[in-house]
């Protein structure tokens, strides 16, 4: 199997470059998913949850609030520590065991937002990053996500800095170009990353 870490800052266009590897035959795995899943009604996730944040964090149906905890975690520092202590491992053992589930001539995308913050140590064979400036992250994330302003700034402050994902990455795409530029350089990676799978699985 040949294990790619694909990580960015928010709104900086992972999916894109993952959705485009999914046409190519790449599995993805979806962290922001399993972050949902670990939290769903009847976890444990969800109990914790409930135990740290109170009943505020959930709808009458038992279903989480994602505004409701946002609005709570991502003003206060100690609140969003809180959290992540209750997600990331979770997350980290799912991913894991989803992972060892696949064929051993997959290539596996493990779409992951928070690789850098959330140290994921998985054996990664290649570790990409899409960014893109923070500008042009505000401007996405308040066309396309109707945050305003400010929401906007605060999550990508609360995110590592392209440095920090740059330092840990192996490969840098820039997505703020031209989408059929973006993808042309996405189909390139990837025609380099069959190359290694293949020569990693006759290895």
């Amino acid at each position: 199997m040949y294990l790619v870490g694909l990580t960015g800052g928010i709104a900086a266009g992972k999916s894109t470059v993952a959705r485009r590897w999914a046409e190519h035959g790449a599995i993805e795995i979806d962290a922001d998913q399993l972050a949902r899943d670990v939290v769903a009604p009847g976890t444990s996730g969800a109990s914790e949850l409930r135990e740290v944040f109170g009943d505020a964090v959930f709808t009458n149906a038992d279903e989480l609030d994602r505004a409701a905890l946002a609005a709570q975690v991502f003003s206060n520092p100690d609140k969003l520590k809180q959290l992540e202590a209750i997600i990331h491992p979770r997350v980290k053992s799912l991913a894991k065991q989803l992972i060892d589930n696949q064929a051993d001539d997959a290539i596996v995308i493990y779409n992951v937002p928070l690789l850098v913050e959330a140290s994921v140590d998985l054996p990664f064979d290649k570790i990409v990053t899409v960014e893109a400036p923070a500008e042009k992250q505000i401007e996405r994330l308040v066309s396309i996500r109707n945050m305003d302003r400010g929401e906007a700034s605060r999550r990508i402050s609360n995110q590592d800095s392209p440095a920090q994902r740059a330092n840990a990455a192996d490969v840098i795409l820039n997505s703020n170009q031209d989408l059929h530029k973006l993808l042309k350089d996405t189909d390139q990676l990837w025609k380099q990353i069959v190359r290694e799978a293949s020569l990693k699985q006759n290895d």
